[in-house]
């Protein structure tokens, strides 16, 4: 094994073991912050996708994120109740059952990833940051300004969904199912990244001019990348509205997009483990440094600006020594 695949290896097995660790050690609020890092780590891999290995500098993941969490939420509510839902001239039900949200999830943030990227994905440099920006931010305002489903408040649904009989309420169970998505979405960013996709992707990133020469037709490549990244983002908010029982437009909005970015810039760009490094020191940052100071984040930003300037491979870069992706 390598010295990349033993550290990758660790990374993971980390963060697995301390879940179990703290399951059998009777602490569940431990449990339930892993099951946060795994969440949050989902969410980079669909944006390292994208930005790792497509260059593709989107500071608008949070219209994902929060898309799959709304569907989560809503979906949810109306299970509760037992009203459906009024999409005329349809009547569609609820459904607590996580294998009935998770492709709906899945698919309206593919849709939104496909509709938005077929836009942004004509323009280049600041004008692609800004203009994922600008409609990830049209989407927290409807959010903000959609009294069905909570407005400003946001939305909570009380009953965590189900899972083949799971009792999901069980933090080391509902661990189990987050960390086997994640696992699930690695492999796959694996698979894509060192098939003639992923390759192609990178010749886009490199090179677009010289990718054209060869026959590669950049936007189609980086379109389709950017759906699956969605897709992947959008599974990630479903989880999180469903670990907490609550979303609201706050997972909608510019902050979230941010946090999604500082995982994998914290972790390493373009690092397969990357996003999940990064995740975790993350969530260990925030409850350690936010006992100490209310500004705790500043603090994060000065531990960003050293990574750039003295560590740009990230957490895993440092660990791989420098070496390969």
């Amino acid at each position: 094994m390598s010295r990349a695949a033993a550290v990758d290896a660790a990374i993971l097995g980390l963060l697995i073991g301390t879940a179990l660790i703290a399951h059998l050690a009777g602490e569940p609020f431990i449990v339930t912050l892993a099951t946060k890092a795994a969440i949050f780590a989902l969410a980079g891999v669909g944006l390292n996708l994208v930005l790792g290995y497509g260059g593709l500098v989107s500071f608008g993941h949070a219209a994902f994120f929060g898309i799959g969490g709304y569907a989560a939420g809503i979906l949810s509510s109306h299970a509760m109740s037992g009203q459906p839902i009024a999409l005329w001239p349809l009547a569609i039900h609820g459904s607590a059952e996580m294998l009935v949200i998770w492709p709906v999830a899945m698919g309206l943030s593919g849709l939104a990833a496909l509709l938005i990227g077929a836009l942004v994905l004509r323009t280049s440099g600041v004008y692609f940051i800004m203009a994922t920006l600008a409609f990830a931010q049209m989407l927290y305002y409807f959010a903000i300004s959609w009294p069905a489903y909570g407005g400003e408040d946001g939305l909570s649904f009380y009953v965590r969904n189900r899972f083949a009989g799971l009792d999901t309420f069980a933090p080391i169970r509902f661990f189990a199912l987050a960390a086997g998505l994640l696992a699930l979405g690695l492999g796959l960013s694996a698979m894509i990244v060192r098939a003639r996709f992923g390759m192609a992707l990178r010749a886009t990133r490199a090179n677009p001019a010289r990718a054209v020469a060869v026959g590669i037709r950049p936007f189609g490549i980086r379109l389709a990348a950017f759906v699956i990244s969605g897709m992947l983002t959008g599974l990630a908010g479903a989880l999180y509205a469903d670990l907490n029982r609550f979303v609201s437009p706050t997972m909608l909005s510019w902050h979230m997009s941010g946090e999604i970015m500082v995982f994998v810039i914290l972790g390493g760009v373009g690092r397969l483990m990357g996003p999940v490094a990064g995740a975790g020191a993350y969530i260990v940052l925030e409850h350690l440094l936010g006992g100490v100071s209310d500004y705790w984040q500043a603090l994060l930003g000065v531990l960003l600006i050293l990574i750039v300037l003295r560590a740009p491979g990230g957490i895993v870069g440092t660990l791989h020594g420098g070496g390969g992706r």
